[in-house]
């Protein structure tokens, strides 16, 4: 019989956060590594958002969940472009194939997610620039704990 993963606790706001790459984003998004599921293919992360700060065009290769816990969110274009604006507390779901052309924080916001399947970075004609799934995720983490 195989070994069940094992059970795992992580306080929130005890430990490192990273930037994250200025390749995926705008205005200084920070996150944290929660966990990785290399067998469910799941990562799940929480991100600090400045005012002004926005993720790049992607979209997601499997669904998504997310609850906003501070401030506002604008998802694909927010609700006056036909889009979703989220005001916390807000939950929201993405499915598989969503894409967003920029997610924008116009206050200071926070949020958790966990992503099933990797997010597609993209140019503006559809053409990924990297997948970022959970072995990336994790690999990038380790990389920030290494440094700091």
């Amino acid at each position: 019989m195989k070994p069940q993963t094992p059970e795992e606790y992580v306080q929130i706001d005890d430990g490192p956060w990273a930037p994250f790459p200025d390749a995926f984003s705008v205005g200084g998004i920070t996150w944290r590594l929660l966990h990785v599921s290399p067998e469910a293919g799941t990562w799940t992360a929480v991100f600090e958002c400045p005012a002004g700060s926005s993720f790049n065009a992607h979209f997601h290769t499997g669904p998504g969940e997310y609850f906003l816990y501070k401030g506002r969110m604008d998802v694909r274009g927010g609700k006056d472009a036909g889009g979703d604006t989220a005001i916390a507390p807000g939950y929201g779901f993405e499915s598989s194939g969503a894409r967003h052309d920029k997610t924008y924080f116009p206050v200071d916001s926070a949020f958790y997610m966990t992503f099933s399947g990797p997010l597609a970075f993209i140019q503006p004609d559809g053409t990924v620039i990297a997948n970022v799934g959970w072995g990336e995720a994790q690999g990038a983490w380790q990389a920030h704990l290494e440094s700091c």
